[in-house]
C-alpha cells in the first residue's frame, strides 16, 4: 500500500494547537474504523487492519519520530522519502495488541512534541521530494498519512 506525498486534506488549514490535537487524537478514529474493519475480506494486495496499524507503527518510529529528533538535534537535516511496510515481530498479535502499542508510540510522540518551543518549531529540514519543511510541515504529512490509511479501512461505498 502506498500513500503518495503532499498534502490532501484539511491539515494544510490547522494551526499548532490544532494539527497536535488532530495527530494526537487519530488512535482512538483509528482504532474505530479498524474494529470495523476487521472480518471483513481483504483484497488481493491489500493490508488487513492489523497491518495498517503495524505500518503505521513502523512509520511513527522510521518517519516522524525519527525526523523531529533529527530537528531537535540541530543542523540541516536531509530526508528521503520512506514508506516502510508493517512493523515485523508482531504478526501473530491482535489487532487490539497492535492498536494499544501504537496508541502507546503516538502518545510518546506526542509528549515529544510538547517538549518543542518556538524555536523548535521554527527549525526545518529537507525532504528529498518534498523540499524545506519545519515541525507543523512534518505534522500536516503525519495527519494527512493517517486519513489515508484511515480512510482505506472504511468501506467502500
Amino acid at each position: 500500500m502506498t500513500v503518495e506525498p503532499g498534502p490532501t486534506s484539511e491539515a494544510a488549514s490547522l494551526d499548532r494547537a490544532a494539527l497536535v490535537e488532530r495527530f494526537a487524537t487519530f488512535p482512538d478514529r483509528l482504532a474505530e474504523a479498524a474494529r470495523a474493519a476487521e472480518g471483513r475480506p481483504v483484497p488481493a494486495g491489500e493490508w488487513s487492519p492489523a497491518e495498517v496499524v503495524r505500518h503505521l507503527m513502523a512509520v511513527e518510529g522510521e518517519v516522524w519520530l525519527s525526523r523531529l529528533a533529527t530537528l531537535v538535534a540541530g543542523g540541516d537535516p536531509h530526508w528521503s522519502w520512506v514508506e516502510p511496510g508493517p512493523l515485523p515481530g508482531f504478526d501473530g498479535a491482535s489487532l487490539d495488541d497492535v492498536l494499544g502499542l501504537f496508541g502507546r508510540l503516538r502518545a510518546s510522540t506526542v509528549d515529544f512534541l510538547g517538549m518543542f518551543d518556538d524555536a523548535a518549531w521554527a527549525r526545518t529540514g529537507v525532504h528529498a521530494t518534498l523540499g524545506r519543511l519545519d515541525v507543523a510541515g512534518l505534522l500536516r504529512l503525519a495527519v494527512d498519512h493517517d486519513e489515508e490509511h484511515l480512510a482505506g479501512l472504511r468501506p467502500a461505498d
